[in-house]
């Protein structure tokens, strides 16, 4: 387990950029045949990639860091297939996911397991600390309610489903959800919000291997970048703007926790604002 320390916005003035590919852009969550996992002291979050093989099934376990006899041991657990399908078998219980599917793991469950549906199978994990017992429960991609915001003069059209959230499947304190961008749309989340009540991270997907998406962090009035490549993450901290154009369309896990779960919880920022 990768340990993140936590950043004030006055340090992204000495950052190069190395340094802040560093703090904010996780790289390598994906190797096949193992668990990879990344802890974030913003929220305690745990971001992680799970790629099991036909041969080669995963086990997920506790880090050291987390003084816990099993990963789920006080916290919960989302799974979402960035790639391919495949299976989660929680407790001994078999739920198979298509790609896009989202899996919710409560917290209080004690074995995970991951099997891959094909050679080529990636499951994205999210996971924050727990205070509650939740069931365990699938969304499906094809099934979950879209709201669809953007015009095509701005670039912008795009479809988003909310997995985990207060009027879907319930947890703690984590809200997860896809935004897909249509063909010829560019811009995610702009124009863009702060919400300096929680922690939101990004996991870039489905974005072809020679494109990228140059996603925009920062305070409003003094953002940088990074240039990020398909199947990485971004941890935006509260106080950051979390936005993005590609050069291609794409689609992104959006993930958060915090202090609250209202989707609608957020500071607009105007674009005239920008800097």
């Amino acid at each position: 387990m990768e340990i993140r320390h936590s950043t004030h916005p006055s340090q992204l003035a000495a950052f190069d950029t190395p340094a802040l590919r560093a703090h904010y852009l996780v790289e390598d969550l994906f190797a096949p045949g193992e668990v990879r996992t990344v802890y974030t002291h913003h929220d305690r979050v745990v971001l992680g990639g799970a790629a099991p093989t036909p041969d080669r099934p995963l086990t997920l376990t506790p880090a050291p860091e987390l003084r816990a006899e099993f990963f789920c041991q006080r916290r919960e657990l989302a799974v979402l297939a960035v790639r391919g399908a495949g299976a989660v078998l929680v407790d001994g219980v078999e739920h198979r996911l298509g790609h896009g599917d989202c899996l919710y793991v409560g917290r209080g469950a004690v074995d995970v397991r991951f099997h891959a549906g094909g050679e080529d199978t990636r499951f994205y994990l999210f996971s924050t600390p727990a205070h509650g017992d939740h069931r365990t429960a699938v969304a499906r991609y094809a099934e979950a309610a879209v709201d669809r915001l953007g015009d095509p003069s701005t670039a912008n059209v795009r479809e988003i489903r909310k997995y985990v959230h207060l009027n879907g499947i319930r947890s703690s304190q984590l809200v997860l959800g896809v935004t897909t961008l249509a063909d010829g749309s560019v811009w995610n989340t702009m124009p863009p919000h702060t919400h300096d009540r929680r922690t939101e991270c990004y996991l870039y997907f489905d974005l072809p291997d020679d494109h990228r998406v140059m996603h925009l962090l920062g305070e409003p009035d003094a953002t940088r970048n990074l240039v990020v490549r398909n199947e990485q993450a971004v941890i935006s901290p509260s106080w950051s703007v979390h936005s993005g154009a590609g050069t291609h369309a794409y689609s992104f896990v959006w993930a958060m926790a915090g202090e609250n779960q209202e989707y609608t919880d957020m500071d607009p920022v105007d674009i005239t604002e920008l800097r």
